[in-house]
């Protein structure tokens, strides 16, 4: 595990950070305020290809690995979350598709995404089932060649811009149904009748992303938008995280190297007692805290990438990452603030953003 970046990550790498910095940060505050929907930052990313790196090239894409798309998410992160999370949970609902789904739902649906500015989304929780996954209760009912789908999704990021969805649905209805026999993956367009989209929710953090409600009422979707096969969807949905929680851990670290920069920056400039409050011992060794925990989980979101992209199962370090690095944006995000100290409370300063978006990488 030698971490030597190639010319070409270099390059995606220095795009993704250039974007951030003149593009992103410039206008995350107000994104954040208005909970607006970042478009033209999106369709600006997607120009820049630095949106939906995993499509296989022979559906238009660059399929780059898991490695390639956490530096990019990385450096998103670095500009605001919410736009990052937006944009990564485009990843995700295109995950069970390109691990799963055969040639012509590939081109089908992965295809169009390369063509125009597009949003999918990955319709898995519920209501009462969010990591419990087996616990979901929307019901997939065959009849004819089509199966017709009932429940309740919750929580979903771009449930109300997305032109398609993976959804997860029980097919089997003998409760005592192993999850692994029970639950079948679909692809549902987003305008076909019966969908009902809820209201935007206004989080605590990561506002400028769309996060909703979706009710599947009478929903009618063809056979041939199973992926794989009746009873496959929970070993599909369980894959996708294994290839989709290393860039979760990334926007954590790009998030947490913002507010160890924001809060050194200050520190050299703010004085206290005649010097530089960087010179005070306590927040120097604050900050070499926060630098260290930085670093640390950043290795972790890169060693679950390269497990992943060298074809092994990652699930262990996968976890791993996401759980580390979302405890160290918390911790460093908390501790940028109480460097800012009062001016960290206000809304004037970054860091009171960087603290309300961290805490969804620890739910």
């Amino acid at each position: 595990f030698l971490i030597e970046l190639t010319d070409e990550q270099k390059e995606f790498q220095a795009t993704a950070r250039k974007f951030a910095v003149e593009e992103i940060i410039p206008v995350a505050a107000q994104y954040d305020k208005s909970g607006e929907y970042p478009l033209p930052l999106i369709k600006r990313a997607w120009e820049l290809g630095l949106i939906n790196s995993h499509i296989p090239e022979s559906c238009g894409g660059l399929g780059l690995g898991s490695f390639e798309a956490c530096l990019i998410t990385e450096e998103l992160a670095y500009g605001c979350t919410g736009v990052q999370t937006a944009i990564e949970a485009n990843s995700l609902g295109q995950m069970p598709v390109i691990i799963a789904g055969n040639e012509q739902q590939q081109k089908k649906y992965l295809g169009r995404m390369t063509e125009e500015p597009m949003m999918c989304a990955y319709c898995v929780t519920e209501p009462g089932a969010g990591s419990d996954v087996a616990g979901i209760k929307t019901k997939a009912e065959k009849k004819g060649d089509e199966y017709v789908i009932n429940g309740q999704k919750m929580w979903i990021t771009n449930g109300g811009k997305a032109n398609w969805y993976f959804l997860l649905a029980r097919t089997n209805p003998d409760p005592k149904a192993p999850a692994s026999k029970a639950f079948t993956g679909f692809i549902v367009e987003a305008n076909s009748p019966g969908i009902q989209i809820g209201r935007k929710e206004m989080n605590m953090g990561q506002r400028c992303s769309d996060t909703r409600g979706i009710v599947f009422e009478d929903v009618r979707v063809p056979k041939e938008n199973v992926l794989i096969a009746e009873g496959a969807g929970f070993k599909i949905a369980m894959g996708a995280f294994d290839k989709t929680r290393p860039p979760v851990a990334a926007g954590a670290v790009g998030l947490a190297k913002r507010a160890l920069d924001e809060a050194t920056k200050y520190a050299l400039e703010r004085k206290t007692f005649g010097k530089p409050i960087v010179e005070h011992q306590a927040v120097s060794f604050m900050l070499a805290e926060m630098a260290m925990k930085v670093e640390l989980a950043r290795m972790a979101y890169q060693r679950a990438a390269w497990e992943v992209d060298a074809g092994r199962r990652n699930t262990y370090y996968a976890s791993i990452a996401k759980a580390f690095a979302g405890d160290v944006a918390n911790q460093v995000a908390t501790d940028a603030v109480q460097i800012f100290g009062g001016n960290g409370f206000n809304t004037e300063y970054p860091v009171e953003k960087l603290m309300r978006d961290a805490k969804i990488y620890q739910v």
